[in-house]
């Protein structure tokens, strides 16, 4: 095995009945992790969920949509997922008292709108949730965190932070 260092792969040579084979494995450095400065201080609202309702969200929504717009708010709608696709406009509102909804913690109406192409990846860690955790801060950036449990029944967590695409203004 030779490692030459930074930009050069690592080399692996392997002997077997006089026959060498040389693997030559490309490497990458790991860039510094993104820091969002998502603090809990600055969360304004809060919704968790058992995952199988956002599953069913995400299966009626019109995924064509270049955009989900979540909608979080005091009263009524309350917790609103929109997209606006080919087949039109889907709106999927939960209400706050629903059996789905373990925790309603809305502090102000706060709409903002996240590129799909972005959070399509986040579906497979819901696929294997068993709940979830939807957070927006004062500017809007969007924490989902869900909750998975292996087969030995140990709980791990996968966050997932997004940036929000465009504003949106409040009517």
């Amino acid at each position: 095995m030779c490692y030459s260092g930074y930009g050069y792969p690592l080399t692996l040579f392997l002997e077997e009945g006089g026959v060498v084979t040389v693997c030559k494995i490309n490497t990458q450095e790991p860039e510094e992790p993104l820091d969002f400065d998502f603090c809990s201080t600055n969360v304004t609202n809060k919704v968790i969920l058992q995952s199988d309702s956002l599953k069913e969200a995400f299966s009626e929504l019109d995924m064509t949509s270049e955009i989900l717009q979540l909608t979080m708010s005091p009263s009524h709608p309350y917790f609103r997922l929109s997209t606006f696709g080919n087949s039109g406009n889907a709106h999927y509102d939960y209400p706050k008292d629903s059996d789905m909804m373990e925790l309603f913690q809305c502090t102000k109406t706060q709409t903002n709108r996240y590129k799909m192409s972005l959070l399509k990846p986040s579906t497979k860690a819901l696929a294997l949730s068993c709940k979830v955790s939807v957070r927006t801060d004062t500017r809007g950036f969007l924490s989902l965190q869900y909750l998975v449990r292996n087969d030995d029944g140990q709980i791990c967590f996968v966050e997932y932070y997004c940036c929000p695409d465009e504003e949106v203004d409040e009517e």
